[in-house]
């Protein structure tokens, strides 16, 4: 992405990516890339449940916190390439990109700019997703929607404090960034003959999830010829908000295979 599509500046690198370490030394870092409408800090809370010795890296999407200014994302580019240019330095070697619902196309399309450049990641892990060859099934049309058709929405995917959404003030700040992450949702799509990495894949969704069902997840592996694997946790689209200490049991055995430490996940 050039700067000129920014006034001013650049956005400083850690407003793109924020960098929420452990204790001592870090064997390894996960790359957390939020859904739709979401932000880095809706997953900082993650800290508390990772492993000391892992590295938590977020992105941060154009048109909130520190980038409110910037101009609104239009399309998946947008998205991914400030997360690789922002991600800081050695932060690669042992790197795991984990993205949630739209977070998941984002953190695909991660891995496969750090593989074209040569810092390939150690995995993928896709979580309550489409596979990035298949069309949206549950498209939202935000362009055809009023605020509070919108609001209604999102609130019947759940993930987002509604408290925030029934805030007028708010609702005004939100939306537009919210709009604006579903349009490229709804359209994005990647050729299956192009839709391919080099790393291990691990997918992870909701028993209940209308937007990703369980039973479409496995097409992941089609995206790789490294070793795959796949989990269905009870629950909706936002399934690991019951289910965190079985989740990031599922998160900390890739973080492991990682860098080839053992752990005691199992499900």
């Amino acid at each position: 992405m050039s700067n000129d599509q920014y006034p001013g500046s650049a956005p400083a690198p850690d407003d793109v990516v924020w960098d929420l370490p452990g204790e001592g030394p870090q064997r390894t870092s996960l790359l957390v890339l939020p859904h739709a409408g979401g932000n880095a800090h809706a997953y900082s809370d993650w800290r508390a449940h990772l492993p000391a010795d892992v590295r938590l890296l977020i992105g941060q999407y154009p048109g909130r916190g520190a980038r409110f200014a910037e101009d609104l994302p239009r399309d998946i580019a947008d998205l991914a390439r400030p997360v690789v240019a922002a991600l800081p330095e050695g932060s690669t070697d042992d790197l795991v990109v984990l993205g949630h619902s739209m977070g998941s196309l984002v953190a695909f399309e991660v891995v496969r700019a750090l593989e074209a450049a040569g810092r390939a990641p150690r995995a993928l892990v896709a979580s309550a997703c489409r596979a990035p060859f298949l069309a949206n099934p549950c498209a939202v049309h935000p362009e055809r929607l009023s605020d509070d058709e919108l609001v209604a929405a999102i609130k019947e995917r759940g993930g987002t404090d509604d408290g925030i959404l029934d805030e007028p003030e708010l609702r005004e700040i939100i939306l537009p960034s919210i709009r604006a992450d579903f349009a490229i949702d709804d359209v994005y799509r990647c050729p299956e003959s192009e839709a391919r990495v080099a790393c291990p894949v691990t997918v992870i969704g909701g028993d209940a999830d209308p937007v990703a069902p369980a039973a479409s997840l496995d097409r992941w592996a089609r995206i790789t010829d490294a070793p795959f694997a796949s989990y269905v946790l009870p629950g909706g689209h936002f399934y690991f908000q019951g289910q965190l200490p079985v989740f990031f049991s599922v998160v900390d055995s890739v973080l492991g295979s990682a860098v080839g430490r053992p752990t005691a996940a199992s499900v």
